[in-house]
């Protein structure tokens, strides 16, 4: 079984059912992976599993410190998921700052944030999809995560203080992507 259907497997064994409208984000969030792949390359496997894996977290027989990037990762990681993959859900979006803010910064510290492009494009494809799986433009996703959670709740605090590093990741990746496709402007395979 490849990476990409065992992660799909098991995202949708835990979150379809319990979380449906998690389950529609992170199917949105796989398929804005798959738009990344001209500049994934070879990792494009394991950024599209990431996708679809990084709110696993909040599977409600999963919960234990209540942080969902820890939570997932800690799961991930007993299920023998490949170590750069649970790595990469422990820091999705930002994850380090909320863990201070939670004071969750020695939980999260068991994980490498590696900080390179796969880890930015995981960011972009999150902060570009909807609750409900829709693309959207990441600074109305933020503004969207800020009325759902309302003035004085930690994540607003959090998405707030966040918003500068959220929007560069997603900024580089634009760039890169701008770039492999400028050097292929005809949207064909290299080589064809």
């Amino acid at each position: 079984m490849s990476l990409i259907a065992w992660a799909y497997d098991l995202s949708e064994a835990k979150l379809r059912d319990a979380l449906p409208r998690r389950w529609a984000h992170v199917q949105g969030v796989a398929r804005q992976a798959r738009t990344l792949a001209p500049i994934a390359g070879s990792e494009a496997e394991l950024l599209e599993a990431a996708a679809i894996l990084h709110d696993i977290g909040y599977a409600p027989d999963l919960v234990d410190t209540g942080f969902h990037p820890i939570d997932g990762a800690t799961y991930l990681a007993k299920v023998d998921a490949p170590e750069r993959l649970v790595h990469l859900v422990a820091h999705h979006s930002y994850a380090v700052y909320e863990a201070e803010l939670r004071g969750l910064t020695e939980e999260l510290a068991d994980f490498h944030d590696e900080r390179g492009s796969i880890r930015d494009a995981l960011w972009y494809c999150d902060l570009t999809t909807s609750p409900d799986g829709e693309t959207v433009d990441a600074e109305d996703r933020i503004a969207e995560i800020k009325r759902r959670y309302g003035p004085d709740h930690l994540v607003t605090r959090f998405i707030t203080g966040a918003t500068p590093e959220l929007l560069a990741a997603v900024e580089r990746t634009k760039g890169r992507l701008s770039v492999v496709s400028a050097a292929n402007p005809n949207g064909r395979p290299q080589g064809s």
